[in-house]
């Protein structure tokens, strides 16, 4: 008996990546997944209190810890109608995500279940992820044209082997898309990040949409280059490339367009409340940074 999840519709009703920010929908990240199995050249991975973006929490959480952390969120923020998982490392290159997951199952039935990852091993764990019950997937897919990932992502760690270039970024595009068929043909809705590097993948744009809208994704979110890391020198897009990339996308699939840049550890309403201070006791105003692996 395949199981009741909640449609694409619903979501846009209730989860505020999908337009349900208009109804106060709130999200808690909970960042129970430490590593990260590619090394993207603008991913800087790190421990902090101070910064707003993807990728940075102030604490790693064990799955056991969930429970606790969602009963407390719930008291301080009855508006969280999801819990979702982003990091700060990828959500498949451990088993943490999928364990928590399990947990909120069976706790917290009535929360959405969200996750993200960067698709390298979707294809091959799909048949986990559709088992515990994740409504909505976000896979964050850069290009899919080998040579132009290879321009944004340096390698792949595949089942213990480090590969570069070229080769590497055809076996992530190809696990990234086989991975959001697999799922999108289970019910759970797909939704795919890209970001935007207008130098690199600029033009790119139309081919991404188009492709991942035909392997099965629902929504768009392209989500402007944060300069740092290996791509620190690159420039930001500006307001009207954003705009142009979002009109060219929407030819295809929908697009969102109220994207937060949210950290890993986020909890509240996106914009308009935030009680990660309150929930995660966050302490820590130095920098530590992750390693790949």
């Amino acid at each position: 008996m395949s199981e009741t999840r909640n449609t694409y519709k619903d979501l846009q009703n209730s989860h505020p990546c999908f337009g349900g920010h208009k109804n106060n929908a709130g999200r808690i990240h909970l960042p129970v997944s430490p590593g990260c199995n590619i090394a993207c050249r603008f991913c800087d991975r790190t421990i902090n209190d101070v910064e707003e973006r993807p990728g940075v929490t102030s604490k790693v959480l064990k799955p056991q810890q969930c429970e606790e952390i969602l009963k407390k969120a719930l008291d301080i923020c009855p508006d969280i109608k999801v819990a979702g998982i982003a990091g700060p490392g990828d959500t498949l290159a451990s088993d943490y995500a999928l364990e928590t997951f399990k947990i909120v199952k069976e706790k917290f039935p009535n929360l959405i279940k969200c996750m993200s990852t960067n698709g390298l091993l979707l294809a091959e764990r799909a048949d986990e992820v559709i088992e515990v019950g994740i409504d909505s997937l976000t896979v964050t897919v850069n290009a899919v044209d080998p040579v132009i990932e290879s321009k944004l992502n340096s390698y792949i760690i595949y089942h213990g082997e480090r590969i570069y270039g070229e080769e590497g970024a055809k076996i992530l595009i190809k696990n990234q898309l086989e991975g959001i068929k697999k799922v999108a043909a289970a019910g759970i809705t797909v939704k795919v990040n890209t970001v935007l590097v207008p130098q690199i993948n600029g033009d790119h744009i139309e081919e991404i949409a188009k492709t991942v809208k035909e392997a099965g994704a629902s929504i768009y979110n392209i989500i402007p280059l944060i300069p740092q890391y290996e791509l620190k020198d690159y420039k930001a897009p500006e307001c009207a490339q954003i705009d142009e990339a979002r009109t060219k996308a929407s030819k295809y699939i929908d697009v969102f367009r109220h994207c937060q840049h949210c950290r890993a550890d986020a909890v509240g309403v996106p914009g308009k409340s935030e009680y990660g201070d309150k929930i995660y006791q966050r302490r820590l105003n130095v920098k530590e940074t992750f390693s790949h692996g």
